[in-house]
C-alpha cells in the first residue's frame, strides 16, 4: 500500500514532528508511505518537496495579502486566521498521483487550497484529513476559544477587524467546507484527542461527519530507571513550548504559579528550580519568575528535549488549552510527572492523581495559576516519595507505550484505510 503523507513542515512544529513519526512507524509495518511538504529540514529521503520555493512562496504571500485585505489591513490576527483560498497544486505530485491514501495534516498558510482538496479527492482516492486543531471545523481560526461560533454559522468572529473588514469572511470559508465535505467520495476526519472530536460533534460543519480518534505517535526510548530524590534535593520543573509567550501558552499565569509557590509554600519554592525552554518573543514576559529559574532558549532536535525531561522532575504546563499536548506525553516517558490545566485533551493523556494532576481551569488568572500551584505541590510530594513516584513512573511508561505508541498509532491507521478503501 502506498501512502501520502502531507504536512506543511517535516520538523517544524507538533504536527510536523508527529506526521514525520507516523510516517517511519507505516514505513517499519510494510507500507510505502511517503510525506510531501513545503519545508524540509529532516535528512529523510521519504520526505519530498510540493513544489519549488518560488512557487511556495508565491501561493503563500497571495493568501496572506487576501487576508491582510479582507480584515482591514489588521497585522494583530495576520497569522491566526487561514482561508485555504490558495494552494499547490497537490493533486498533480507524483507521490500524491501513486498513492492509495492521501493523509491530510496540517496544511494551511498557501500549501493546500480547499479547491486542492476537492480535486484530490475527485482523483478517487481515500483522503483522511487529521485534526492537530479547530481549523476544519470552523471558519478561520485554528482554535475557538470561548467562542461559540463554530457551533452554528461564524457571524461574529472575535479575529476579523470591527473596522473595513469583510465581516463575512468566516461565513463564506465555512459554507466553502460544507460544500466540500459533502462531495462523494467524502473525506474520514481523525480527531488527536477526544476532546477534540467531542468539539467537532459540537460543530455545524463536522456533527454528521465520521470523526475518529487516533492520537498523535510518540517515540519511546528503552525504559529508564531514575534515582528517587531525597527530602532535601532540588526539585526541577520543566516548562516548554516552541513560542513560550504564545498567548494560548498561558505564560502569565505560570510566572503568578510561581509566586504563589513562593508564598504559600516557601520551603518547597526554595528548593524549585524551573527550566524553561522555546522561543520568547517578548523577553520581559519571563520576568516576575518567583522561584530559581534558568531559560534555555530555542531546542532543536529530539534528544536535546529528551535530556531536558531526563533532568526534570515535574513538567508543568499552563496552557488555556491544548488539542493533545505532546510535551505531557514526552514528560510521561521518561518519567516527569505532569501538572496540566484539565482544558482540552489532557484527560487523554494524565489519569489524575495516577500518572499527573489535572487541575481545573478557570478564566481567572489568579484562581488558575493558585489551582496549578496546588498540583505541583501534590507533584513535589509524589517525586519525593520513592515508593510513590516508583510505582507512578512504571504506570507512565505503560500507558504511553499503550496509547502513543507508533507501532500503536500505525496499526489504527491502517485499519481506517482499510475501512476506507473496502
Amino acid at each position: 500500500m502506498k501512502i501520502a503523507i502531507v504536512n506543511k513542515s517535516d520538523s517544524t512544529g507538533g504536527a510536523a514532528v508527529v506526521s514525520r513519526r507516523l510516517m517511519e512507524a507505516l514505513r517499519s509495518v510494510g507500507t510505502d508511505a511517503r510525506m510531501v511538504v513545503v519545508e524540509k529540514l529532516s535528512g529523510s529521503p521519504y520526505v519530498e518537496m510540493a513544489a519549488s520555493n518560488l512557487a511556495v512562496k508565491k501561493s503563500f504571500i497571495s493568501e496572506r495579502l487576501k487576508i491582510f485585505m479582507s480584515n482591514g489591513f489588521d497585522r494583530d490576527t495576520l497569522f491566526r486566521i487561514d482561508t485555504g483560498s490558495d494552494g499547490l497544486p497537490l493533486w498533480r505530485h507524483p507521490v500524491i498521483r501513486d498513492a492509495d491514501a492521501v493523509l491530510l495534516n496540517w496544511v494551511n498558510q498557501g500549501m493546500l487550497s480547499l479547491d486542492g482538496v476537492r480535486k484530490i479527492l475527485e482523483t478517487g482516492k481515500t483522503v483522511i484529513w487529521t485534526m492537530h486543531d479547530m481549523w476544519c471545523m470552523t471558519g478561520v481560526c485554528h482554535h475557538a476559544g470561548a467562542c461559540d461560533g463554530f457551533k452554528g454559522k461564524c457571524r461574529e468572529c472575535p479575529l476579523m477587524a470591527k473596522k473595513l473588514a469583510d465581516r463575512s469572511l468566516p461565513v463564506k470559508i465555512q459554507d466553502k467546507k460544507r460544500r466540500l465535505y459533502s462531495l462523494p467520495g467524502k473525506i474520514r476526519f481523525v480527531a488527536v484527542s477526544n476532546w477534540l472530536r467531542d468539539k467537532a460533534c459540537e460543530s455545524e460543519l463536522l456533527a454528521c461527519q465520521d470523526v475518529s480518534v487516533i492520537p498523535n505517535a510518540f517515540i519511546l526510548d528503552d525504559r529508564r530507571r531514575r534515582e528517587p530524590k531525597g527530602s532535601g534535593d532540588r526539585i526541577t520543573m520543566a516548562f516548554g513550548a516552541a513560542r513560550l509567550d504564545d498567548p494560548i501558552k498561558g505564560l502569565p499565569v505560570l510566572v503568578e504559579m510561581t509566586r504563589v509557590l513562593k508564598e504559600c509554600y516557601p520551603s518547597l519554592a526554595e528548593r524549585m528550580e524551573l527550566v524553561t525552554f522555546g522561543g520568547v518573543r517578548n523577553p520581559s514576559s519571563l520576568n516576575g519568575i518567583g522561584i530559581p529559574h534558568r531559560h534555555l532558549g530555542l531546542i532543536r532536535g529530539e534528544e536535546a528535549v529528551r535530556n531536558i525531561y531526563d533532568a526534570a522532575d515535574i513538567v508543568v504546563s499552563s496552557s488555556s488549552y491544548e488539542t493533545l499536548p505532546g510535551t505531557l506525553v514526552e514528560a510521561q516517558a521518561y518519567g516527569c510527572l505532569p501538572v496540566s490545566f484539565n482544558h482540552g485533551g489532557q484527560s487523554d493523556i494524565v489519569d489524575h492523581l495516577e500518572t499527573g494532576y489535572l487541575a481545573e481551569y478557570s478564566e481567572d488568572p489568579i484562581v488558575a495559576s493558585s489551582r496549578l500551584a496546588e498540583g505541583v505541590a501534590w507533584a513535589a510530594g509524589v517525586v519525593e516519595d520513592p515508593e510513590q513516584i516508583g510505582k507512578r513512573r512504571e504506570k507512565m511508561y505503560d500507558e504511553v507505550l499503550r496509547k502513543f505508541s507508533p507501532e500503536a498509532v500505525a496499526g489504527r491507521y491502517l485499519e481506517l484505510i482499510g475501512k476506507a478503501i473496502l
